[in-house]
């Protein structure tokens, strides 16, 4: 998290403030541009990375034909042709092809202002957009993408500072802290949480330390395939990514795994990621949005951490346009629960008769795991213990077409300061659709009391890492002995059908009372009548001295 290193925080603030300063106040618009410069720099970082390998075919090799200002080489309606010919020279020979090393970041940080602006702008923008292959989501989705700062002087001033913010990020790591893994993601929710909108929209980005929670819990494999129905910046399906090459590494090259932050296993690179693992990786991520520049962020976020051709879509999940059914071995979410849909929109074969989308999601997600399938989904609260006929129904899918493994409570700041609903996670595995038989006997229930963070809205990083206990309790949940239902526990299915299909973990804990024993009202009353004759008397005291 951010807040664990105020430098970088510092930084990143400065940032925003640099674009602001600079003509671009709204937010979402200063997120993508920013995000650009970020994707560029990163890029140069890993390709030359990358050319350390004799074999591997740089995207900066070979050559590109630079932009020219063709209002520098028209003729004058009195030229000679002499002089005709001089400028059709002089443009042919701006015109031959350069080395694409001069597209990188390490190039042209270095040139001008007004010569970076253009040469970013005309040049380097346009080889970003074509990156991929015309079939590619990235190159689909970045077509349309427009680099809009106009100002030399601010292009300068940002990526001044975007070099700043990666010294930053290494010399954090080198210190055995906050490795590199999110920075737009960690940049856009920096922006949400400077201008306090985030939440109105859905738009705020899920901690990254419960997504690692989630993708430990559901554990993905490679080969699996893996789905996001609304992706935002893609930050579960990189969390699924990095769960897998961490767990190709345990089996592989054990030494190399290390402890993060938040307690976990995970490595960040190794040769366990060869061209066949990493073809298989590349078309097993899949996310979908309905924002177009969330899909832009989401794709450049992914092949930032060396995913070179990610497959993240425009596409309402919920509407009458999407239908797959069956698809995946892994679903990780947390959908939007702000918004209401026109039930017009909702793709009917849902069989939930709302507009919420909290539901209406695990309807949908439910539909898109084959037989054996896992999720892990995180929702409000509410969902679990409502009473409306759509919250039952939805609840009863997940009892019935799924075998509901556990509901884990979440602290009620886990998602402070952009809201305060209190959330909880569902894991479940996919049975049999419209089944008509039950497929949960029982469901584990746990609480957890703090996330590792504190829970007010700067959620400091706490010295305990309670995450990595959640997943050991969870799997170890069918062998353990319950004898109580004082932390985590089972409950059958009988039981919470007899409780309208309740699923709050607060319904079924055993509370602890301490009796209490106070003296009688009139002893009680007595006491309060001498402390108050105690006060008057006190009081008439000061009058008598102040005279």
């Amino acid at each position: 998290m951010l807040q664990s290193n105020p430098k970088l925080r510092a930084l990143i603030i400065s940032l925003w403030n640099t674009f602001w300063s600079g003509g671009i106040a709204n937010p979402i618009t200063a997120i993508e541009q920013i995000t650009y410069l970020l994707f560029v720099k990163r890029l140069d970082e890993l390709e030359s990375k990358r050319e350390e390998d004799a074999k591997y075919d740089s995207k900066f090799n070979g050559l590109y034909t630079p932009w020219i200002d063709e209002s520098l080489y028209r003729s004058k309606t009195n030229a000679t042709e002499d002089e005709k010919k001089e400028l059709l020279k002089k443009r042919k020979e701006a015109l031959e092809p350069r080395p694409r090393k001069e597209l990188k970041w390490s190039f042209f940080k270095s040139m001008p202002a007004d010569q970076m602006l253009l040469h970013f702008r005309n040049n380097i923008f346009p080889h970003i957009k074509d990156l991929n292959d015309e079939s590619s989501s990235f190159t689909k989705y970045m077509k349309n993408a427009v680099f809009i700062i106009q100002k030399p002087s601010l292009l300068k001033e940002a990526v001044r500072k975007v070099d700043e913010i990666f010294i930053e990020i290494e010399a954090d790591a080198k210190d055995g802290k906050q490795s590199f893994q999110d920075i737009q993601g960690d940049v856009y929710e920096m922006l949400l949480n400077e201008i306090a909108t985030a939440g109105k929209n859905g738009q705020f980005r899920t901690p990254r330390h419960l997504i690692k929670l989630l993708a430990e819990l559901t554990e993905p494999k490679l080969g699996h395939k893996i789905a996001d129905p609304a992706c935002g910046t893609g930050g579960f399906l990189l969390g699924a990514y990095q769960y897998i090459l961490s767990d190709l590494v345990r089996k592989k090259e054990p030494d190399l795994l290390q402890v993060d932050e938040d307690g976990f296993e995970r490595a960040s690179i190794s040769s366990v990621l060869d061209d066949k693992n990493k073809k298989i990786l590349n078309d097993s991520i899949y996310g979908f949005d309905i924002d177009t520049t969330m899909v832009r962020l989401g794709l450049m976020n992914l092949m930032m951490h060396g995913i070179d051709n990610p497959h993240i879509e425009y596409k309402d999940t919920l509407s009458k346009n999407y239908n797959e059914k069956g698809q995946y071995d892994i679903v990780l979410a947390n959908p939007p629960f702000t918004g209401k849909l026109d039930k017009g929109d909702v793709n009917p074969d849902l069989g939930i008769d709302t507009g919420s989308t909290e539901l209406l999601f695990l309807a949908r997600i439910s539909k898109m795991l084959r037989s054996g399938g896992k999720a892990a989904v995180i929702i409000p609260e509410g969902v679990l213990f409502g009473s409306s006929k759509a919250q039952k129904a939805t609840r009863e899918i997940l009892l019935r077409d799924n075998q509901l493994e556990a509901v884990i409570s979440l602290p009620a700041g886990a998602f402070k300061p952009y809201t305060a609903v209190k959330t909880a996670i569902l894991v479940f595995t996919k049975v049999k659709e419209n089944s008509k038989k039950w497929h949960t006997e029982r469901v584990w229930f746990y609480s957890l009391e703090n996330d590792g963070y504190s829970l007010d809205d700067n959620r400091r990083k706490l010295k305990e890492n309670p995450l990595p206990i959640a997943k050991s309790e969870y799997t170890a949940r069918k062998t353990a002995e319950n004898t109580d239902r004082k932390n985590y526990f089972f409950v059958p299915l009988t039981e919470i059908k007899e409780n309208d299909l309740d699923l709050s973990y607060n319904r079924y804990k055993e509370y602890e009372y301490t009796e209490q024993n106070y003296d009688p009202p009139k002893e009680i009353l007595a006491k309060l009548l001498e402390m108050e004759e105690g006060i008057l008397a006190d009081m008439r005291e000061l009058n008598e001295l102040i005279g």
